[in-house]
């Protein structure tokens, strides 16, 4: 192939136990998927999933135990923290029912949707799209994965993300307003899901801003944890 310059690389995540690597297609994000941070947003009741993208090339590939950075980005002086039970995707397919959704998913990891707070807020007065908000540089550190044939399907368990030491968001995935099946039937209905995508599924309440220096540690029952420092 004669590319008029050389193509990115594919982002990839470590696999749990092997040496294989995870090559991500796209990054799912579903919007206020617990009750108590849809409520600290200002909404109530179990409205229909929503859902946004981030891009591959957002993510920031973490190692559990090990020394991981972001960069505090332009634009913003009120960065949040949300730390997501990040789902991947082995098996493609268009309108998956619930019953059917755990075949379809190869494995989990631990990530943070970061999100320039004011610019999100700015966006959502205007009625315009979430991107200056949600899909910036760096604003996906996730985990490595780890296959479902080992942790069995995650469906309750805590999720908790500390700052600098100090407890930040905690809760359980059980308290997801629409389930990781739910979550599959209802994607799968509006796009045709590939190998190779993941889905953050929502986030918890407790999100708040970090600053330059602050050191974030998620943590999500089944999976890997990941400490991540703002630079």
């Amino acid at each position: 192939m004669n590319y008029v310059f050389p193509p990115a690389a594919a982002t990839s995540l470590p696999v749990v136990g092997t040496d294989q690597r995870f090559p991500v297609r796209r990054v799912y994000c579903v919007g206020r998927n617990y009750v108590e941070h849809a409520q600290e947003m200002g909404f109530s009741g179990r409205e229909a999933p929503f859902f946004f993208m981030k891009p591959a090339d957002a993510i920031v590939v973490c190692t559990s135990g090990g020394s991981n950075e972001i960069a505090y980005p332009s634009l913003t002086s009120n960065y949040h923290h949300e730390v997501e039970l990040v789902v991947a995707i082995g098996r493609g397919g268009k309108n998956i029912a619930q019953a059917d959704a755990a075949k379809h998913i190869f494995g989990y990891a631990i990530g943070l949707d970061m999100t320039r707070r004011d610019l999100q807020g700015e966006a959502k007065k205007q009625g315009r799209p979430w991107e200056i908000g949600k899909a910036v540089d760096q604003s996906a550190p996730m985990g490595p994965i780890t296959p479902i044939a080992q942790s069995g399907e995650i469906r309750t368990g805590a999720i908790a993300l500390t700052v600098n030491g100090m407890p930040a968001q905690s809760s359980d995935i059980g308290k997801l307003i629409w389930n990781v099946n739910e979550v599959i039937e209802h994607l799968s209905a509006a796009w045709e899901l590939q190998p190779g995508d993941l889905i953050m599924t929502g986030t918890p309440e407790g999100v708040a801003a970090v600053v330059a220096g602050d050191v974030m540690t998620a943590s999500c029952a089944g999976v890997e944890p990941i400490t991540v420092k703002v630079v």
